[in-house]
């Protein structure tokens, strides 16, 4: 209580964003309940019917969930090994540039779509990659047929994966190399004394030097295995390409939104709730006891 008194101003300085989160993030939780319900829109939560786990085994059932679920984990997985694997050989190239000016220039031009949203960013890409687009304008120009990737399933799942990651790289580019920075530079001077080019400065020292948080951002990505995207397929895809596309998200909106399957749709948000708790947990905990990480 003493410590309560001394710091009471700080407490109050809290109150607003506590508010906030209460009834943003946690408020509409009590919204779960429709899993369990055959929820009607008129007769709302108290007086909806409840039908127990008939609803997970509904969605469970559907012809599409396991494709659903597979285009999830297939896109998500591939996101989260490229975001590790294209800012570390970009952050490693940038690191061997010697004109501090045109490293910099070159690190704004890349970490500038992160900025972007998708609603923009969507627009350029489906533009980009249309029949008539410039994409297809080179094919002809060299002499190949036109090709529709905004049609095409196996076309439009490259097209998300690599689209996110040139968006998104520039961040993690960041991250690595300020902890290429965090490297004693006695240890390069070392060993360029006993006779080690630059690439076997990288592999002995830079490298190394980044394992932890390499190791840490791999890890902590792993709570994110069911996120693939919500805002950015949704608005890039189409019904053509359900099928090499849809994720649990976009699933989850038109089972709510279109067919208006409320209690299937919660269903199906509750599922991916639980095993992105469960994937988080251990990812933190492994974080905490492999590289000493905790929020706290």
């Amino acid at each position: 209580m003493k410590t309560l008194k001394k710091e009471y101003i700080l407490h109050l300085m809290l109150l607003p964003g506590v508010i906030i989160t209460l009834i943003y993030a946690y408020g509409p939780m009590a919204g779960l309940v429709m899993a369990f319900q055959q929820f009607e829109p008129l007769s709302g939560f108290f007086k909806s019917e409840f039908v127990g786990f008939d609803n997970f085994k509904y969605v469970f059932a559907l012809p599409d969930f396991t494709q659903v679920l597979w285009n999830t984990i297939l896109i998500a997985v591939c996101k989260m090994v490229l975001f590790l694997l294209v800012p570390l050989i970009l952050a490693l190239l940038l690191n061997e540039i010697t004109k501090r000016w045109f490293s910099r220039v070159i690190q704004s031009a890349i970490f500038l779509p992160f900025f972007l949203s998708w609603t923009v960013l969507g627009g350029v890409i489906i533009e980009l990659f249309s029949l008539s687009g410039p994409v297809n304008g080179i094919l002809q120009a060299l002499g190949m047929e036109p090709i529709m990737f905004m049609l095409n399933n196996g076309w439009f799942r490259g097209i998300v994966i690599g689209s996110d990651i040139w968006k998104g790289m520039g961040y993690n580019m960041i991250v690595m190399l300020a902890a290429i920075t965090g490297i004693n530079a006695t240890l390069y001077e070392a060993a360029e004394v006993d006779g080690a080019g630059r690439w076997k400065q990288m592999l002995n020292i830079t490298l190394p030097g980044m394992m932890p948080i390499l190791i840490l951002l791999g890890v902590l990505s792993l709570g994110g295995i069911l996120n693939a995207g919500f805002e950015q397929i949704l608005i890039m895809y189409n019904p053509t390409v359900y099928q090499g596309g849809d994720i649990i998200d976009t699933f989850v909106y038109r089972l709510g939104m279109f067919s208006q399957q409320f209690g299937p749709a919660a269903a199906v948000g509750l599922f991916k709730s639980v095993v992105s708790l469960i994937m988080v947990s251990t990812t933190y905990y492994a974080a905490y006891k492999y590289n000493n990480y905790r929020i706290f």
